[in-house]
């Protein structure tokens, strides 16, 4: 078998009577009478297809030292055969294809084998295989004898090739109310976009309409049983592509699975009347995977994270409000159980509307945020499930492996005893004080052009071994200069993001930022079949150089360098007005680029990818100082920049974007320092805000802080914010309420001067002393010392008021 045969597992001779462009919604492989069959559920424009491909081998590879070995073990495995592969490893050892019919089969000849030999690929899932090793990602042409069946397409053994596509999926909106004290169904809330008809929304609830709803997607049913059976065959008429909701698999779908397997009803809610299946996250047990055959499910909490979308709180209430300027209907979030159970004894049309109004916030945060289309760019891009959170490391196996294979290798296997070693992005000593013009000076994605430049690239490395002048990298790496697949993969995301800033479209352009980005990161993980120290050590201290050559150069030509971090230089521009300062920093970034342009071709006789860009300029910045030292602080800064004409304040690292200090001290930290910006008058405003400690309401004292652990695993230190999450759980379980921090999550509290206490059961009176000192105090001795003051001069007396 040559090369280009062995990855073309599937032999067919399809009908070639039609031909349709989809995007693949699902995969899963099945065993059918000892064969292995791939189904992939796509969206097109004529409804949901189903593509089959049947008997589809799984297969791994071995050194070709181990073939009779390899071949004995395989006795018993129906239909497992050795072939002849024009492939090696990364040790340069030939290897051998080893095919199984199914891919039970194949973990059965891993586990067979235990640990005597080392097999190589085994863990590419089949769906993937097939897909990456003809190069399509989520966008297929398939060509072949479609029929009809009762409610989608239907197609076996198609010729499938890359094709643009794009689908207009039907998305439902999914959200459920329960009783938190029985654990039973009150009611389910589905609205759905996309439709031919137009928006479809439907609340079924348990119950006797007791009078006539004014509300005419209200229904009622006699009991839980009656509603998870009529929700079912609706959602089936309905046929949406795409489910989204808030945790909705971790609750929302977890709970109907629960409920159905209490009635012993089938949980019958992918296409075709499939069930869901389950999978628990590797890692974690309670972290829970839901497949729906036919159908994506999207979670709002963690496709906002993929974004890169950062919150206080991921609560749907919150992320409402923050983006939406709305919220839920019930916002007592502590009593929103017990209310939701007084709602469903005696106004039901009230809980429907409230049930309802969470779908249609999850429809307007996705709108906002174009969260679906950038999923949907993510799988166009790296080959991924449209529904997977994350999945660095596998949508680099995905664009890897294949053009891996075309250069004849293998992947080696992911190290048992890596560990992540490498530097971290340099950080420069600042220089601490109050300024005025300060321009940042930005390389635009540093390392992905690390990796453009000097060919930092797994295959690279392997073969510039062997090549007598390879590009130098660190820790004795070297790197082809021909061999090299990464940044070819890269300069094509490049590019295309490009292109996307052009046509505006900012979900795709993000989706391509997060993806070149995470190259670097997978390199560096030991979870990674390509990890290794002097890959990742190649980029992040060629970017330590890089950092400390501009500088240098910077300083060369009479500027001061206050700060640098990873890919950006702080310079102080001794200029007065926009225009001058905008001179200085065009500049310096023509000078910058052609240095480095020059001195990488002289140096290494490489084309440089490196581009310095000059988007930022403070009027006014602040690096402060590490408190009780007068060294320059790090990732910690605030300055005032032009957004269109109107001045607006900056903070990194600083009080005023961390929940664990209250909104007052934001507040104030935010006025007080345009005050000394503006260089207005301040001592009278500071005086005003501590006197209003004494009256303020409880939600602008309010702390908030995360739990990263189960409370019992705080023993020795017990920080504040874990003795205020006991002492809630303590008092709801003592009223008969379930506690709700025993794995974590987000706790609000206030100090009181009996210590930390739960916003939700404040007992004793707030300790004022403690917000004047410990969160007014610092706040404002960060700016005032280089005004030579501090609070307690300009309240001119010791900070014990109260």
């Amino acid at each position: 078998m040559t090369l280009e045969d062995w990855p073309v597992l599937i032999r067919h001779n399809a009908a070639m009577n039609s031909e349709l462009t989809g995007f693949v919604l699902t995969r899963q492989w099945q065993e059918k009478d000892n064969a292995q069959q791939l189904l992939f559920w796509m969206a097109t424009d004529r409804g949901p297809l189903l593509v089959e491909v049947e008997a589809a081998k799984s297969v791994c590879f071995v050194a070709r030292e181990h073939q009779s070995r390899v071949q004995q073990v395989m006795k018993g495995l129906p239909g497992s055969e050795v072939s002849e592969v024009a492939l090696k490893s990364f040790s340069q050892q030939e290897v051998l294809a080893c095919y199984f019919q199914t891919q039970k089969h194949l973990n059965q000849f891993k586990s067979r084998l235990g640990d005597q030999m080392t097999l190589y690929e085994a863990d590419v899932r089949p769906t993937d295989r097939f897909l990456m090793e003809r190069f399509l990602q989520a966008e297929v042409s398939v060509s072949g004898e479609i029929t009809q069946r009762d409610g989608y397409l239907y197609c076996v053994n198609p010729n499938l090739r890359a094709a643009p596509c794009q689908p207009k999926l039907k998305i439902a909106s999914l959200d459920i109310e329960t009783s938190y004290t029985e654990n039973i169904l009150y009611s389910i809330a589905v609205s759905i976009k996309n439709t031919p008809s137009g928006d479809v929304s439907i609340v079924m609830m348990v119950g006797e309409e007791v009078q006539k709803s004014q509300l005419g997607y209200l229904q009622f049913y006699e009991n839980e049983k009656a509603l998870l059976m009529a929700f079912l065959e609706w959602f089936l008429l309905q046929d949406p592509d795409v489910i989204i909701g808030w945790a909705v698999v971790g609750f929302d779908l977890n709970f109907l699975q629960k409920r159905c397997d209490y009635y012993s009803l089938p949980f019958s809610l992918g296409r075709n009347t499939e069930k869901v299946t389950w999978r628990s996250a590797s890692q974690s047990s309670n972290k829970q995977f839901a497949l729906v055959p036919g159908r994506v499910v999207l979670d709002g909490i963690e496709l906002l994270r993929t974004a890169t979308y950062q919150f206080e709180s991921f609560s749907l209430e919150n992320v409402a409000r923050e983006l939406l300027g709305r919220g839920k209907l019930i916002h007592d979030v502590d009593a929103r159980g017990a209310e939701i159970q007084q709602l469903f004894a005696n106004d039901k049309t009230q809980l429907a509307k409230y049930n309802l109004e969470d779908c249609n916030l999850v429809h307007d945060i996705f709108d906002e945020t174009d969260l679906l289309d950038f999923a949907l760019e993510r799988s166009r891009l790296t080959g991924l499930d449209i529904d997977r959170a994350g999945g660095s490391v596998a949508a680099f196996d995905f664009l890897y492996l294949p053009k891996l294979h075309r250069r004849g290798y293998v992947a080696p296997v992911v190290p048992e005893d890596a560990r992540g070693g490498a530097p971290g992005g340099y950080v420069l000593e600042s220089a601490p004080g109050v300024y005025s013009d300060v321009i940042v000076l930005d390389f635009k994605s540093l390392y992905p052009s690390i990796i453009r430049t000097f060919h930092v690239d797994p295959l690279a490395l392997v073969e510039g071994e062997f090549e007598s002048s390879p590009i130098p990298g660190y820790k004795g790496a070297s790197f082809s200069r021909e061999q090299v697949l990464l940044p070819g993969i890269i300069e094509e995301l490049w590019t295309a993001r490009d292109k996307a800033k052009q046509q505006k479209r900012s979900a795709m352009s993000q989706a391509i930022k997060i993806i070149m980005n995470s190259f670097y990161g997978v390199l560096g993980t030991p979870g990674c079949r390509f990890f290794d120290d002097r890959l990742v050590s190649s980029i992040t201290l060629r970017g330590h150089e890089i950092l400390q050559t501009t500088r240098d150069l910077i300083e060369e030509r009479g500027y001061q360098v206050i700060y640098g971090d990873t890919d950006s230089v702080f310079v102080l521009v001794d200029q007065v007005g926009t225009e001058a300062v905008s001179q200085v920093g065009s500049e310096l970034t023509d000078y910058l680029n052609s240095w480095w342009r020059e001195h990488i071709r002289q140096e290494y006789d490489v084309k440089s990818c490196l581009e310095v860009e000059f988007e930022t300029h403070f009027k006014k910045f602040l690096m402060p100082r590490v408190r009780g030292s007068e060294k320059g602080s790090k990732k910690r800064y605030a300055g005032v920049v032009d957004n269109q004409g109107v001045d607006e304040l900056v903070f990194k690292g600083l009080e005023t974007v961390r929940s664990d200090w209250s909104p007052l001290a934001r507040e104030f930290q935010q006025k007080l320092y345009q005050k000394i910006f503006n260089a207005e008058a301040y001592e009278s405003y500071i005086r005003d805000i501590v006197k209003s400690v004494v009256d303020a309401p409880l939600s602008e004292l309010t702390l908030r802080k995360r739990l990263r652990r189960s409370l019992v695993e705080y023993q020795k230190n017990v920080p504040p914010h874990v003795r205020a999450a006991r002492l809630a759980d303590d008092i709801r379980k003592k009223k008969g309420l379930a506690p709700i921090y025993d794995d974590g999550g987000w706790i609000e509290y206030v100090i009181t001067v009996a210590g930390p206490e739960p916003v939700a059961y404040v007992s004793q009176p707030i300790d004022l002393e403690f917000y004047v000192s410990r969160q007014l105090a610092p706040i404002a001795d960060a700016i005032l010392c280089f005004e030579d003051n501090s609070l307690a001069k300009v309240l001119d007396k010791q900070l014990s008021l109260f």
